[in-house]
């Protein structure tokens, strides 16, 4: 399997991947709209996160309000549609500032039916001070791509990673038989079929996912931790790359940060994409992968053409 990380754009990724390159899951997660330079820590004692005093270098710009964002995304997710295979998924990682604008605008680029749902990953990191009202998760939206295709979206719903135990209440209540192995459960009866549920087997997961912290932001206690601003942790990502695609399968984060996509994608036996614009991403994003023993061809465009070297 070959694995590609591209020094640019993801439109210009998109335009200028070899042809055969095709994608059977994408995830991105782009700015959001806070309408500031997002900044990386670097060494001690620099900051992470909105410029401000004390902060490290820039990574990226974060500056544009909802409508010149999606705007923006539009061009990106056509050409990422174009990419896709039958059975792939797109998601669309954002907060509050712009998801229902971008919800809009992904409509219309893939089609309103394509719209398979959408996940509420709640990190749990408060409310920061904030007065008044806050909003305290973050919202991935999940496209096919295409309406015609959405039976076709893979979602591996039975993954251990996307069950969780059954509530005490539902233990005591429903599982009370035991099978000659010693394993609880009870059975239902749907339209004449019995279908038997087992206590050690947990139930399905919602879209509500709460159970996944955010990464410390300008304290690095997790040895994943890169002084990247907004990076998500590996567990996330895991999930998601359990959850939408296959063993084998080709995932893509065009904007890929610092590389925490990649990372997963390939930990789990698939191979990757990544892209960013951001000379610190895609410094980072090579450091990690080249130190966790993960080949990959790195792109750029130079004339028009693809500048190839072998990691």
């Amino acid at each position: 399997m070959t694995n590609y990380l591209y020094a640019g754009d993801a439109l210009d990724a998109c335009q200028n991947l070899p042809t055969s390159v095709r994608f059977d899951l994408v995830y991105i997660d782009p700015p959001y709209g806070v309408g500031t330079t997002m900044t990386m820590r670097e060494k001690e004692g620099e900051r992470r996160g909105r410029q401000t005093v004390g902060s490290g270098a820039a990574a990226y710009d974060d500056k544009l309000g909802g409508g010149d964002l999606v705007e923006m995304l539009l061009p990106r997710l056509a050409g990422i549609r174009d990419r896709m295979t039958e059975c792939a998924a797109f998601i669309l990682h954002l907060d509050h500032r712009a998801v229902h604008e971008a919800k809009v605008g992904a409509d219309k680029v893939f089609g309103k039916g394509a719209f398979a749902g959408e996940i509420i990953w709640a990190p749990g990191n408060g409310s920061r001070g904030a007065r008044g009202f806050a909003v305290t998760h973050q919202t991935l939206l999940v496209y096919s791509r295409s309406a015609k295709d959405k039976p076709n979206l893979t979602y591996n719903a039975d993954d251990p990673e996307l069950r969780e135990p059954y509530a005490d209440t539902s233990l005591s209540m429903h599982f009370k038989n035991v099978d000659e192995n010693g394993r609880k459960y009870r059975e239902r009866v749907i339209n004449g079929k019995a279908y038997r549920y087992y206590a050690d087997g947990g139930r399905r997961m919602g879209s509500v996912w709460t159970d996944i912290s955010a990464m410390v932001a300008n304290t690095p206690l997790r040895k994943e931790g890169t002084g990247y601003p907004t990076q998500k942790p590996e567990r996330l990502m895991e999930r998601i790359v359990k959850a939408f695609s296959l063993p084998d399968g080709k995932v893509a984060d065009l904007m890929c940060g610092s590389g925490t996509t990649l990372i997963a994608a390939a930990r789990l036996g698939r191979s990757f994409v990544g892209a960013d614009k951001s000379a610190k991403a895609l410094e980072i994003a090579q450091k990690r992968l080249i130190s966790a023993g993960f080949s990959f061809d790195l792109l750029a465009p130079s004339r028009g053409d693809n500048a190839r070297a072998p990691h």
